[in-house]
């Protein structure tokens, strides 16, 4: 909670649940990873927050766009990006989707599979593509490692054959997994990418190109590194494994750039006491206190699934007595439950009818709110 977003919240007193977002924070989290790593490029991933002001400033700080799908790309131009400065960087793409974002300019596409080459060679001909590697996600509070990517062993067959395709065999990628808390995760994936990079420049191609991916991680509840810190592990590995000749760097910050730029304002709707199974309805020593959000996993919070994602809750009573607590959302869906054992313990006085924000939740929040389920309305979002 910074001061800005503070008095807003007091002034304007939004109806909730909101999300209110500083985009001077964007500005500030940019430069400060620019600083770390000048030598990278940074696309930022437009699916942690795609609002238009967000994106406009990323513009007009000369940042490029990682995009998930033809909406992304779209959203971008409408922003004022250039099509040069945009990556098509799923790997899994329709072929409508291919044909509009090339159409549109866009001539870098990431793919991890023979089929999603196929695809890339007859609708992107000529097109720079990078194959994303299968990595460790180690580390990592949200894993990226089953859904996608592929062995070292492939990646070398399909960027062979991306050649033979007319396509141009620019890199390579992968992705250590989001909220990465590990520095070391980097190096040894950079490790990894190296020897094949060696391996294909060796085979005749010309690989100019490495993207790191994201992960940089946002604070929670929990410290986590520095981005100097991963700055310095990446520069290691890289002056290790390419020395001199560095390829063009990539990175694709989300979380970072946007996570602490976000605070949601949400309205207590009810607190109260539930007997564990077994226990006797008076047993207070075997009841479990719950507190009830108007916001919830499929309100926006769904990193809370498997309670990877620990967000700080701020209330009217912080500094008082506390006690712990079950944190649910409001609907009538039994999987809507935020923490049940993560040793929450919010204020002993916190009621139905009071305000709490949730900090640090710029990131993936506004863009995985549900439409209307159970007919709530979407999360209301406020760029300042």
């Amino acid at each position: 909670m910074n001061p800005k977003i503070a008095s807003f919240l007091a002034d304007r007193i939004p109806a909730t649940p909101c999300l209110v977002v500083d985009v001077d924070q964007v500005e500030l989290r940019y430069c400060e990873l620019e600083a770390a790593l000048p030598l990278a490029r940074i696309y930022y991933a437009v699916k942690a927050n795609p609002a238009l002001p967000v994106l406009q400033r990323l513009v007009a700080l000369g940042s490029c766009f990682d995009a998930a799908s033809w909406e992304e790309v779209s959203m971008c131009l409408e922003a004022g990006a250039d099509s040069s400065a945009i990556s098509f960087g799923n790997t899994i793409k329709k072929v409508s989707a291919i044909t509009s974002a090339y159409a549109a300019g866009v001539s870098m596409f990431a793919f991890d599979c023979d089929e999603e080459l196929d695809k890339l060679a007859i609708h992107a001909p000529g097109a720079r593509v990078y194959c994303r590697l299968l990595v460790e996600n180690a580390g990592a509070d949200w894993p990226l490692s089953r859904k996608f990517g592929t062995s070292v062993e492939h990646a070398r067959a399909l960027m062979l054959r991306a050649r033979d395709l007319g396509l141009d065999p620019f890199g390579l990628s992968f992705h250590v997994g989001s909220q990465q808390t590990d520095t070391a995760s980097y190096e040894a994936a950079i490790g990894r990418a190296a020897m094949l990079f060696t391996d294909l420049a060796a085979a005749g191609l010309d690989i100019r190109m490495i993207n790191l991916g994201g992960g940089f991680p946002t604070r929670y509840r929990d410290d986590v590194p520095e981005i100097d810190q991963f700055a310095t592990a990446i520069g290691r590995a890289m002056t290790k494994h390419f020395g001199n000749a560095l390829p063009e760097t990539i990175v694709e910050p989300g979380r970072f750039i946007v996570g602490d730029a976000g605070v949601v304002s949400s309205e207590v709707v009810l607190v109260s006491r539930r007997a564990l199974p077994g226990a006797l309805p008076d047993d207070a020593q075997e009841s479990v206190r719950w507190v009830y959000l108007d916001i919830g996993r499929f309100g926006g919070l769904a990193e809370t699934e498997g309670e990877s994602i620990k967000y700080q809750i701020r209330t009217p009573h912080d500094g008082s007595a506390l006690g712990p607590v079950a944190i649910a959302g409001p609907t009538c869906d039994g999987a809507d439950i935020l923490y049940e054992r993560s040793n929450y313990r919010l204020p002993l006085d916190l009621a139905s009818g009071e305000r709490v924000e949730l900090l640090s939740t710029g990131a993936y929040v506004s863009t995985y709110c549900s439409t209307r389920f159970n007919g709530f309305a979407p999360l209301a979002e406020h760029y300042i």
